[in-house]
């Protein structure tokens, strides 16, 4: 299932009115908490819905209980009506959960349910000294924060490192015109710049390191570039490619450039879907398909990932699940390459590229009678065990000053501090959907003004419950042989300037 669908479904579970009354099964984690009752004023209850996280918690809940002496009860749901289920659990008084995971995009619906709690802090734990940003603003609604940052899930761009290598020594072996095992011929430095001396300054191997890590685009101008200019191995078939579908690993583009409710993603005033940045983004996404050209009816999440461990690919995106795929292929003989991670790509050298997150966080129920005892073990799990998160679930911590043993984690890492978290806002909540389609209007060569138009009236319509429609939007014309995009911020300047001169011409 796509990233999108995952998060889309969860959703929906949240905003749809009349559910169908669902009882799930719940698992005791703890053999000697079966016959527990939940109404145990002893006891802590965690509700949670992702089997990964089992023995996490269930180890966390040990150490808690060793070091505060308070027991806690993990308890495995079924994601199908998730919130509605506390919901009617914490209304009848049935068992329901003193605390539980959630992620993030479903935060307002459960705080204005009375299911989220303002979390205690009073030491100030949730700040820019324990979690990035993104973490900050994911559980922050309308001012107030709704529970702790857990865990995470991003996209970064993922590589065949062994790829890189070998293009790179062969690159180096036709400068040298040396024949392996030779001495290498010093180059004429004269006329070259600084960069250029320093680099043939070097051995062959440090120019060989080099190259490889100046092949890892920063802009998705240098990634064409490279596919222009590079001479990968027979084995490939496409420089890069990734799955176009889904909004998850798409949103990049226009993320730096979209507003869906402000920084929390909670505030129905802040709505920008409609400018002339975002346009020009979503112009290189268009144009993306012109270059790397490839069959969107088949693409998947899965036979992207599937081509790339196939050594078919040498650029991908993907979410921090591709890595232990990869470790896992790699293991068993599937994948022969070595493989690395950084950020995203910048669009150009204007425009830049920010991700989409999902935080996974743990909520404090409002109806529980055991808040203050909720809120330690809900800290002790974000913060104090923290480290043991990636270890025990293959999940990446939503805290700072976790530390992982495999370098390309720090990419995700990086890349979600500045991401764009999921909204919150209910009355936007099909805007991914509708994101989606746009997405794919735009790769089949459809107007991006008109149908970055019609996205914004759309969810505007929604949001305010009002008619709307956005003024048109001219795009000026690109000089395609120049790499050369619109600056909106330029433009308005360049438009206050005038104005300023037409002013001081009047007062005169």
């Amino acid at each position: 299932m796509s990233a999108l669908k995952r998060m889309v479904s969860v959703l929906l579970c949240a905003v749809l009115v009349g559910w169908t009354f669902y009882v799930s099964k719940t698992q005791v984690l703890f053999a000697d908490d079966l016959d527990a009752s939940a109404n145990d004023k002893d006891s802590l209850v965690v509700w949670y819905t992702d089997e990964t996280l089992t023995d996490y918690l269930s180890a966390a809940s040990v150490s808690f209980n060793e070091q505060y002496g308070i027991r806690v009860i993990p308890r495995l749901q079924s994601s199908d009506n998730y919130l509605e289920e506390i919901n009617r659990a914490s209304i009848n008084d049935e068992g329901a959960p003193d605390l539980y995971l959630i992620t993030n995009d479903m935060l307002e619906r459960a705080y204005l349910s009375g299911l989220a709690y303002k979390i205690q802090d009073d030491d100030n734990m949730v700040s820019k000294e324990y979690f990035p940003e993104a973490a900050i603003d994911a559980v922050t609604y309308k001012e107030k924060i709704v529970a702790y940052p857990l865990y995470f899930e991003t996209s970064a761009l993922i590589y065949n490192r062994s790829y890189l290598d070998e293009m790179a020594r062969n690159q180096v072996l036709a400068e040298t015109s040396a024949e392996p095992g030779e001495e290498i011929i010093t180059a004429d430095t004269e006329g070259l710049t600084e960069e250029e001396r320093e680099y043939y300054s070097l051995s062959e191997e440090e120019r060989v390191q080099y190259r490889i890590e100046h092949s890892i685009p920063k802009t998705f101008d240098e990634l064409m570039e490279f596919a222009d200019t590079c001479d990968p191995p027979s084995t490939v078939e496409t420089i890069f490619k990734w799955d176009v579908k889904d909004i998850f690993y798409n949103y990049f583009f226009v993320g730096n450039y979209v507003n869906v409710g402000g920084p929390s993603g909670d505030t129905k005033e802040k709505i920008d879907i409609y400018n002339m940045d975002a346009i020009s983004a979503l112009q290189v996404y268009q144009d993306m398909n012109q270059f790397f050209s490839f069959d969107y009816e088949d693409i998947t999440y899965e036979s992207v990932l599937n081509e790339f461990i196939e050594g078919k690919l040498v650029f991908t995106t993907a979410t921090s699940d591709a890595i232990s795929k990869i470790q896992q292929a790699k293991e068993d003989g599937l994948f022969e390459y070595d493989f690395g991670a950084a950020e995203i790509p910048d669009l150009n050298d204007i425009l830049t590229s920010r991700s989409m997150s999902v935080t996974n966080t743990v909520a404090i129920n409002g109806y529980s009678e055991k808040k203050q005892a909720a809120n330690e073990f809900a800290r002790y799990l974000t913060i104090e065990y923290a480290n043991r998160m990636f270890d025990m679930t293959g999940k990446l911590a939503a805290a700072l000053n976790v530390s992982y043993d495999f370098v390309v984690f720090d990419a995700f890492v990086n890349e979600y501090a500045d991401s764009i978290p999921v909204p919150k806002l209910m009355a936007a909540s099909n805007y991914w959907l509708m994101a989606e389609i746009t997405f794919a209007n735009v790769w089949s060569g459809k107007s991006v003004s008109k149908e970055m138009q019609s996205l914004s009236e759309q969810i505007k319509m929604q949001v305010t419950g009002l008619d709307v429609i956005e003024d048109y939007i001219e795009m000026p014309t690109i000089n395609q042989d120049e790499t050369e995009y619109y600056d909106e911020e330029a433009l308005k300047q360049e438009a206050q300037e005038e104005d300023d001169e037409s002013e001081t011409e009047g007062e005169e």
